[in-house]
């Protein structure tokens, strides 16, 4: 009798050590393998318990619970929610120097629209390879609906990139504008080597006036002013100015909200890895639109096959409780706030004398406003940039005079 239950000892005992290595060896096999050695009747080991008073069937039983031990502390391949990654999805922004204004949102803003369901969106690597396709832009007609979030993931999160697109050769590439003046795909491998130095500021871009571009500004839009000139590929991701072929018009919001989260996280990747992200940018219009209705986003780390970065979304160019007209940028509050539009030459009078000056309104530096520290070297577009409590609002111009230049993590 003894010796069959050894032998079933030996077998359990067995299959516990086999279990702890048929998943990939990890933090929890350790638990696993420890149950498999205190299971099988070894005689050091079963001496060595005798010393210590532990008897056999004292020692079957803790192997037990070290067993169910290991079992709970095993990883799993579980999605994480999009509220794991709220780090990424708060109201943070890279906006224009020329068109700063406050970082912040009311989520509770009421917008109205056809209620769809959002899908939400993840980093996590697909289950199918990427890159034996090809480029796969969402449809003008088959675009998501806008249901209070800036983006929503399409193609259950995974990207359309070809082989020849999954390169370690750092690139950029833009298309030329159409008939109409508009921007088309961005695409570029981005890395360390076209990325802004370490000491490079952002060029003005106030002398591009993207198509459909009719600004507006609103008592209800943060900030005031409806439209941003807003890059496909962030300049904290290509170093790229006034580059017409990659600036288009849109919302603070699409800029803030939908955009920059996703900018952060290619960049931050970057940065901490040296690796290299294949990235692209689909400005999505609706027949001869002068304004797109969204940008679709795509990314996919190289080097290690989309286990850092992997995402395919679609961010809607929409400002809260405001209605656009796609066809030409112009704009009207569906709530009631005042609106002021801003048109390229303004008149300013004053006791002593009259002047007329010609400027887009984003270079009116008084009427935009940054944040700075008493001790900081950089000005920030947000107040929390770093974590920082002791932030105050500036007028841009004086930001100017009393720091470096804009801080190029918020910018």
């Amino acid at each position: 009798m003894k010796k069959i239950l050894n032998l079933v000892q030996w077998l359990i005992g067995i299959l516990f050590a086999f279990s702890a290595f048929a998943s990939g060896f990890h933090f929890s096999s350790i638990f696993i393998l420890l149950a498999a050695l205190l299971m099988m009747p070894i005689k050091p080991i079963r001496e060595a318990l005798k010393k210590v008073k532990i008897k056999s069937g004292v020692a079957v039983l803790l192997s037990v619970v070290i067993l169910f031990t290991g079992i709970a502390c095993t990883p799993t391949n579980d999605t994480p929610s999009d509220e794991n990654n709220s780090a990424y999805t708060e109201d943070y922004g890279e906006e224009d120097p020329e068109q700063t204004t406050e970082n912040h949102f009311d989520n509770k803003e009421t917008i109205s629209t056809t209620n769809t369901t959002t899908t939400s969106t993840t980093t996590s690597a697909p289950h199918s390879p990427v890159g034996s396709g090809s480029a796969n832009p969402v449809k003008p007609s088959e675009t998501p609906a806008y249901t209070g979030r800036p983006y929503v993931a399409l193609n259950n999160n995974v990207p359309n990139f070809s082989s020849a697109e999954l390169t370690t050769k750092a690139y950029e590439k833009y298309s030329p504008l159409d008939s109409l003046g508009r921007c088309g795909v961005a695409i570029a491998s981005c890395g360390k080597e076209i990325m802004p130095g370490t000491n490079e500021e952002r060029g003005s871009i106030s002398s591009i006036k993207p198509s459909g571009w009719n600004q507006a500004k609103y008592d209800g839009v943060s900030g005031g002013y409806l439209w941003n000139r807003c890059h496909l590929i962030g300049w904290q991701l290509s170093a790229e100015n006034a580059n017409r072929q990659n600036l288009i018009t849109g919302t603070r919001y699409m800029n803030v909200s939908g955009m920059l989260p996703f900018e952060n996280m290619v960049a931050d990747y970057i940065k901490e890895t040296g690796n290299h992200v294949a990235y692209r940018v689909t400005p999505i219009f609706k027949g001869n639109n002068l304004v797109c209705s969204g940008v679709q986003i795509e990314a996919y780390s190289v080097e290690d096959n989309g286990d850092g970065i992997c995402f395919n979304v679609y961010c809607f160019n929409i400002q809260p409780n405001i209605t656009i007209n796609y066809a030409d940028g112009s704009s009207s509050s569906s709530s009631g706030t005042t609106v002021k539009k801003e048109t390229t030459t303004k008149r300013v009078t004053t006791t002593k004398k009259t002047t007329t000056e010609s400027y887009d309104s984003y270079d009116d530096d008084q009427s935009n406003y940054v944040y700075i520290t008493k001790t900081g070297k950089k000005y920030h577009s947000i107040p929390n940039c770093g974590n920082t409590k002791t932030a105050y609002k500036v007028s841009l111009a004086e930001a100017k005079r009393k720091t470096e230049g804009p801080c190029s993590k918020c910018w």
